[in-house]
C-alpha cells in the first residue's frame, strides 16, 4: 500500500517550505526514519525522515520549490512496486471527471464545445454566494479577510507596527499568502502610509544597478538559506533602531578556571569552552535585568519569565541559532553540553523545530573568526544581542603595575525603544564583573 509523503509543518507559524535536496532517488529503497529529502523554513534547515519502509516511487515536488505545509512530496510503496505515472498524465486523468462535471453543470450548448480551463475544479477561494464578480461587497470582504488569515503572525505584528492593511498587498505566498517579504517590500516602496497627520516621507533613492553590462561577474542565485537570513535581516534593520556599547573583559580568571576544570568536563563528556561561561554569566544577568529578556507588542512590552538563551552557529552556507530552552536552569556543565549537543546537531542538519523557537536572547561569537569585537543585528522579536569578541592576550594595568592577560571585547547591540544606554551600561557592567570575578562554586 502507498504511503504519502507530506511537507511537514516546522514550526507554529510556518505555513510553508522549500525542498532543498533529494537524498533518494525514485526507485531507491528506503527504510523508516531514513532521511529522505532535506527542507529549508523561516525557522530551521532539516532533514526529514521517511514515514515508511519501502522504495521511493514518486517524487512530486522538484528541489528548489516551495510548497504549502502537509502538500504531498513524494510517495513511498512497497518493495518492487513499479514508479508511478509521470505527474502531467495524472494530472491530466485526474481532470477529465472534472472537465466532464464541469460542462454538464455549466449546460454546455453544443456538444463538444470545450470548456475553459478556469472552470474546471472548484477554486481555492471562491466568492461568498451573492458576491459580485468585481469584489464589491461581502466578497471583497472574505478575500481581503482569508489574505489576513493567510499571513503569519510575523507579519501581522509588521504591519500592525508600520500602520499597514495586509489586505492592500498582493501576496506571493502559498496561495496568495502575504510573505515577509512581500509586506517587507511594500513598506520600502513607500506605499505604506501613516497616520494621516505624519509628514510625508521623502522617497529613497533607488539603488544603483549591481553590474552593468561588460563587467566581468559571475552570478549566482541565493541559496534558501541566504534568502531567509537576508529577509531576516532585512526586517531586523526596519524594526529596531540598534544602539551598541563596547565593554573590555579580563578573561584571565576564566581562563584560570577553564584549564583547572576542562578535563573534568570532558571526562564527563562536554567540551568546555568560553562561550559556556559566558552563557552563565548573561543567563544571571538576565534575571537581573529583566528588560534585556522583553520583547515589544506594539505599545506594551512583554517581559520574558523564561530564559531561552540563543547561541549562534556558523554554517557553510549561512547561520542559524538554536535555542537553549530555560537556560536558567542549568549550571554550568549544564550549559556546556547544551551549547556542544546544539552546535552538532546544526551543523549536521538534525535539529528539531522547537530548538530554533522562541529565543529571548542571543549570543553570537564572531571572535571565533578572529573579529575584536562585532555589531550584530537584533535576532527579532528580542530587543538585545550579545557579541563576543576574540580572546586576545593583551597588555593591561592591574593595580597600577603592566601586566599580560586574556582580554576580550563584549557587544551589546539593543533596541532603543526600550533599552537606554544607562541600562545597557548597567547590564554589561555586571557581567564585566561577573566574568572577572568567576567564583568556582559559581560552575
Amino acid at each position: 500500500m502507498a504511503t504519502n509523503v507530506v511537507m511537514p509543518q516546522m514550526g507554529e507559524s510556518i505555513a510553508e517550505g522549500t525542498i532543498v535536496r533529494w537524498i533518494k532517488k525514485v526507485g531507491d529503497a528506503v527504510d523508516r526514519d531514513e532521511p529522505l529529502f532535506e527542507i529549508s523554513t523561516d525557522k530551521v534547515d532539516a532533514e526529514i525522515p521517511s514515514p515508511a519502509a519501502g522504495v521511493l516511487t514518486d517524487i512530486k515536488v522538484k528541489e528548489g520549490e516551495t510548497v504549502a505545509v502537509n502538500s504531498v512530496v513524494a510517495t513511498i510503496g512497497a518493495a518492487g512496486e513499479a514508479g508511478a505515472a509521470p505527474p502531467a498524465a495524472e494530472a491530466s486523468a485526474a481532470a477529465e471527471p472534472a472537465r466532464a462535471a464541469a460542462a454538464q453543470a455549466a449546460g454546455a450548448g453544443t456538444p463538444g464545445q470545450s470548456v475553459p480551463e478556469a472552470a474546471v475544479g472548484q477554486p481555492e477561494t471562491a466568492p461568498a454566494a451573492g458576491a459580485a464578480p468585481g469584489g464589491n461587497g461581502r466578497g471583497a470582504t472574505d478575500k481581503d479577510e482569508l489574505r489576513r488569515q493567510k499571513s503569519s503572525p510575523l507579519v501581522r505584528r509588521i504591519a500592525r507596527d508600520h500602520n499597514v492593511d495586509i489586505s492592500q498587498i498582493q501576496g506571493t505566498g502559498i496561495s496568495g499568502r502575504v510573505t515577509k517579504h512581500d509586506i517587507l517590500g511594500y513598506i520600502e516602496s513607500g506605499a505604506a502610509t501613516g497616520a494621516p497627520s505624519a509628514p510625508a516621507a521623502r522617497p529613497m533613492p533607488a539603488p544603483g544597478p549591481a553590474f552593468r553590462p561588460g563587467e566581468n561577474v559571475q552570478i549566482v542565485p541565493m541559496s534558501v538559506m541566504r534568502k531567509k537570513i537576508a529577509e531576516h535581516m532585512v526586517l531586523s534593520a526596519h524594526t529596531s533602531p540598534h544602539v551598541y556599547s563596547v565593554y573590555e573583559v579580563n578573561f584571565g580568571r576564566v581562563a584560570a578556571l577553564r584549564d583547572r576544570r576542562k578535563a573534568e568536563f570532558e571526562a564527563a563528556g562536554a567540551k568546555l569552552t568560553f562561550t559556556a561561561f559566558v552563557a552563565k554569566v548573561i543567563v544571571d544577568a538576565l534575571r537581573q535585568f529583566p528588560m534585556v529578556n522583553a520583547s515589544i507588542d506594539g505599545d506594551n512590552i512583554v517581559y520574558k519569565k523564561d530564559i531561552n538563551l540563543g547561541i549562534a552557529v556558523a554554517l557553510d552556507q549561512g547561520l542559524i541559532v538554536p535555542v537553549i530552552r530555560h537556560a536558567d536552569e542549568k549550571n554550568l556543565l549544564g550549559l556546556t553540553r547544551a551549547i556542544n549537543d546544539l552546535a552538532a546537531r546544526a551543523r549536521s542538519k538534525k535539529l528539531n523545530p522547537d530548538e530554533v523557537q522562541n529565543g529571548t536572547f542571543t549570543i553570537t561569537n564572531p571572535g571565533v573568526f578572529g573579529a575584536l569585537y562585532g555589531l550584530p543585528l537584533i535576532n527579532q522579536p528580542q530587543v538585545a544581542i550579545l557579541g563576543v569578541g576574540s580572546i586576545e592576550k593583551r597588555a593591561v594595568v592591574i593595580d597600577d603595575a603592566i601586566a599580560i592577560r586574556p582580554v576580550c571585547h563584549l557587544t551589546l547591540g539593543y533596541d532603543h525603544r526600550l533599552i537606554d544606554g544607562a541600562d545597557a551600561g548597567r547590564f554589561l557592567a555586571f557581567v564585566k564583573e561577573r566574568l572577572e570575578g568567576f567564583e568556582e562554586g559559581w560552575m
